[in-house]
């Protein structure tokens, strides 16, 4: 058995979530494909299901998070962030050297590798900050989930807003301070991003700190949004440009104000609190845990076992078997930690999936051709209609996170209750898209942003809390592949084929009219009918988890509970 060495103390998790709000933004550069994509088909000459082909290589990269989910038990957060900058580089490079015509007649299968390799370092990106951040919050899953998540959702605004006022709407310049910004920002911040002292919720200021910070994402998501309008309706001087720019910059700057305030007045430790330098454990990487040798009945034991191996799990179950709790090592429950050959073989699992796949395949869709959706209905302006989607997809996001944790704790209300609400509105929205009435496409383009972000933020904290923290980036990566597998199907199979379709009836390579998306859009919203049944069937299995894990307001890990 390893000797656990005893560590004395460790800095709190707020430094680690202000860096994160920042590789948050970096790990959505995924949601700049509207923004170049037209600039590829006009310089290169594809067609909208080239187009559209490409746009999936888009999300495959984004979502096939499967070596960082099982990095993310190996190796600790700055190497996920590390390789998350070489793919960056690599991928986003290739395709400058081809916008720009630096390197002529690339192959079009090179541009749809490189973009995988380019999005894929959103996948390294989120899984680092993620994992390591709910690791940090145990207690406040849903809470972290949905500001993580939120800012994530807001990134395509703020990239709006650079495109527009700082890199004078180039495509080639765009794909030049993604290849080169992202990946010097996400390098500057490694040192940040590591596991602390997990919150242990005894913090009366904890409630305080996030309510800032939703807070500030809430005034950042504002501002973007009226500066995108400012900027697409009157024209702004370069000094005014570069002011609002830099406003955005001090915004998203803001959490940091937590920890700055922690440091210059740092709070009085309650006495009845147990003093770090005897209940903290080294574990691998260096990071901090608490021993749950020392504090076996306690919940800091629990929370401390996140970032333990699989040695420390087994000091566990030795010292339950000493005093007689268990007799034998068994199967999972739901609610305990599973690995991921575990989880496969559930219902809930799937059910999970299938409910997430349905979502986020048909809402990525209308993502990847939202260019041409806004053309196609009669309005060119691709960067209002982006700034919109991310605006709601952030208020889906961080709205959800809050609300569900509220009514988890205060009615033990499974949080896919909230999956099937989304997916209701998302069968409103593809219908107001398929209509194609005067008015309808930005209203549409709103609700399906907030459905789609709810769908996002929701899945993260479910699945934890079915599935547990130890083997949560492999499980969470494994349910993100539902976004890449659904873009194949519905955007690359069905909308491109059938715009290119009715495109050839108009005799010209861009489609105009309803007609152009109207039969995708009535197909989706079939597919989000069956997602909601889906949704349904996994919130009436789940109830009993989540009245086990949240009875009295408050999460009980089930170990320490009578199931």
């Amino acid at each position: 058995m390893p000797k656990l060495v005893l560590k004395a103390g460790s800095r709190p998790p707020w430094v680690g979530l202000a860096a994160a709000v920042w590789v948050q933004i970096a790990a959505g550069n995924s949601y700049n494909f509207p923004l170049y994509s037209s600039e590829i088909k006009s310089v290169l000459g594809y067609n909208q299901q080239q187009i559209t082909i490409l746009g999936v290589a888009n999300d495959i990269g984004e979502s096939v998070g499967i070596l960082p989910g099982i990095a993310c038990n190996k190796f600790p957060p700055w190497f996920l962030l590390l390789v998350g900058t070489v793919l960056c580089f690599f991928g986003y490079g290739v395709l400058w050297l081809s916008v720009s015509q630096t390197v002529e007649n690339l192959p079009y299968w090179l541009l749809w590798i490189a973009l995988c390799i380019a999005t894929n370092s959103n996948a390294w990106f989120g899984t680092a900050v993620l994992v390591t951040n709910m690791r940090n919050f145990p207690l406040s899953r849903g809470t972290v989930a949905g500001i993580l998540k939120g800012y994530i959702g807001l990134s395509a605004a703020v990239y709006t807003v650079i495109y527009d006022m700082v890199l004078n709407s180039s495509s080639s310049k765009l794909l030049l301070f993604l290849a080169i910004g992202l990946p010097v920002l996400c390098l500057a911040l490694m040192y940040f991003i590591r596991a602390c002292t997990p919150a242990s919720g005894e913090d009366s200021s904890e409630h305080v700190h996030f309510l800032f910070t939703q807070g500030a994402s809430v005034l950042l998501a504002i501002y973007l949004l009226s500066t995108t309008v400012i900027g697409d309706t009157v024209s702004l001087s370069g000094t005014i440009s570069y002011i609002l720019v830099a406003i955005m910059v001090i915004l998203l700057m803001a959490p940091l104000a937590i920890p700055v305030k922690m440091t210059l007045f740092p709070a009085k430790k309650l006495s009845s609190a147990v003093n770090s330098s005897d209940n903290l454990v080294e574990g691998e990487g260096g990071s901090t845990q608490t021993n749950p040798l020392l504090t076996p009945s306690s919940s800091a034991a629990y929370l401390g076992s996140f970032y333990e191996n699989e040695e420390a799990s087994d000091v566990e179950t030795l010292l339950a078997v000493g005093e007689g709790a268990i007799k034998k090592k068994s199967r999972p429950r739901r609610g305990e930690d599973f690995k991921l050959r575990e989880a496969l073989v559930k219902a809930d699992f799937w059910l999970l999936w299938f409910s997430y796949f349905l979502a986020v395949g048909t809402g990525v869709t209308v993502l990847n051709n939202l260019a041409q959706i806004g053309i196609a209905l009669g309005d060119d302006d691709t960067t209002l209609l982006l700034s919109l989607f991310s605006f709601c997809n952030f208020v889906g996001r961080l709205g959800s996170g809050v609300i569900s944790e509220h009514f988890v704790r205060s009615r033990t209300l499974p949080r896919t209750f909230w999956m099937i609400c989304a997916h209701i509105f998302m069968i409103v929205s593809y219908l107001l898209y398929a209509l194609g009435l005067s008015g309808t496409l930005y209203a549409a383009t709103a609700l399906l942003g907030i459905c789609y972000g709810v769908q996002y933020s929701i899945m993260v904290p479910t699945a934890s809390e079915i599935f547990g923290l130890r083997h949560f980036g492999i499980i969470y990566n494994s349910m993100a592949l539902g976004n890449p597998i659904g873009a194949v199907l519905f955007s690359a199979l069905l909308a491109g084929y059938i715009y290119d379709a009715e495109a050839a009836k108009q005799g010209s390579s861009t489609c105009l009219g309803p007609n152009c998306f109207r039969l995708t859009f009535l197909i989706l919203a079939g597919l989000s009918g069956l997602g909601t049944i889906v949704s349904v069937i996994l919130t009436i299995r789940v109830r009993p988890v989540y009245q086990m894990l949240y009875a009295g307001g408050s999460f009980r890990h089930p170990q320490s509970s009578n199931h």
